[in-house]
């Protein structure tokens, strides 16, 4: 079969690009031909993948999208495509992969009522209604159990219409035999000794990971281990506002900002925290993969995937209503614990006995049967 994967923008380094490409590759390992529809690609083309370039310019991103949309309906006719599987919400999908959480939600609760009357709302309203709206003939691929709520509270959502992913982090975040020289190589590179204490934060959207108050938490500790800590970020974003954040704090010499890479399962060895403070995640998969590495995490409760930290013992959880004092003292706890050789055991144990890896799979047996049906 013909398969259409409809994303606005691919990067390599996003969790949603991510997951596009590998629910992709599965489908294409069992024989169907995939297309993928963008405004813009970032990267290499995976080989076989048939990419379709729709430049549309406009002057806003909602026009822009809706513009796509149209154009769209051309390229699919043309192109003789059998199914369509959306990670963006837009009309007329066969498949939406749920990677966003429910705007309407976040709307209410995070904007002034008046913003519902804008151009701009009420397109992704509207466009999310077209999905999860009891109309729509859209089966919807869910990865986190507390959206699915939201959007039936909301919406009116059929459960029937809904299946819940298992995660599909990749099996190259799982610590490996030789997890110390990796360790030892990569803090090498960044002239960190052992006495250093190396913070990651990982992931495209500093504002939405919470690297603020990481920043803020690191500025924070007792002078003695403030001294040993660095924090490192990764991800593509503008990161003006958190340089000039870490000056203000007087933590510049603490602070280190880099472009996504390729090389994250180094960083997960060779670091001794994950710091991901995130004002709101649907998932948050880089939980599971410093998990799986043997890296400690500090999250919070607005994470969907929070909860594997809590069962796995493998790092702590700041609960709702946040508070930038018990971020803060948390950090320090976990820093100064002798307990850090403990959480690593717990989270690689954990990613030994769960399924955390299947999702990519799961979902290719779903989309070919749904489109097999139509």
């Amino acid at each position: 079969m013909k398969l259409a994967f409809i994303l606005y923008k691919y990067f390599p380094y996003g969790g949603l690009q991510r997951d596009m490409r590998r629910i992709a590759e599965a489908c294409q390992s069992r024989g169907h031909e995939i297309h993928v529809y963008t405004l813009s690609w970032q990267g290499e083309v995976p080989d076989g993948f048939n990419l379709h370039l729709i430049p549309i310019k406009r002057l806003t991103n909602h026009r822009r999208y809706t513009a796509f949309h149209t154009a769209l309906q051309r390229h699919l006719k043309a192109d003789a495509i059998d199914g369509t599987i959306g990670f963006n919400r837009m009309p007329g999908l066969d498949l939406y992969y749920a990677a966003d959480p429910c705007f309407r939600e976040k709307l209410l609760h995070q904007r002034h009522p008046l913003a519902r009357l804008m151009p701009r709302y009420r397109h992704f309203l509207a466009y999310e209604e077209a999905v999860f709206g009891r109309h729509s003939k859209t089966d919807l691929l869910m990865i986190s159990q507390s959206q699915m709520h939201h959007f039936i509270n909301h919406y009116g959502t059929e459960p029937e219409r809904m299946t819940l992913l298992p995660p599909g982090i990749a099996r190259d975040r799982i610590a490996p035999p030789n997890a110390a020289q990796i360790r030892q190589a990569l803090r090498q590179e960044f002239h960190l000794t052992e006495d250093h204490l190396l913070l990651v934060s990982i992931g495209s959207g500093f504002k939405t990971k919470g690297l603020d108050r990481s920043l803020q938490a690191v500025a924070a500790l007792p002078e003695e281990i403030r001294r040993r800590s660095r924090l490192f970020a990764m991800g593509n974003d503008n990161p003006k506002s958190f340089i000039k954040q870490a000056a203000k704090l007087a933590i510049s010499g603490n602070f280190q900002i880099m472009r996504g890479r390729d090389d994250v399962p180094r960083f997960l060895q060779g670091a001794d925290l994950l710091l991901h403070p995130a004002y709101y995640e649907n998932t948050g998969t880089v939980l599971l993969e410093a998990l799986v590495a043997g890296l400690p995490v500090l999250t919070t409760d607005t994470c969907g995937y929070a909860g594997h930290v809590e069962r796995s013992g493998g790092g702590l959880v700041i609960p709702s209503p946040f508070e930038q004092t018990a971020l803060n003292q948390t950090l320090q706890q976990m820093l100064s614990s002798t307990e850090r050789h403990i959480w690593r055991q717990n989270g690689i144990a954990y990613g030994r006995s769960e399924d955390l890896y299947s999702m990519p799979e799961i979902a290719a047996d779903l989309i070919i049967k749904r489109v097999a049906a139509k």
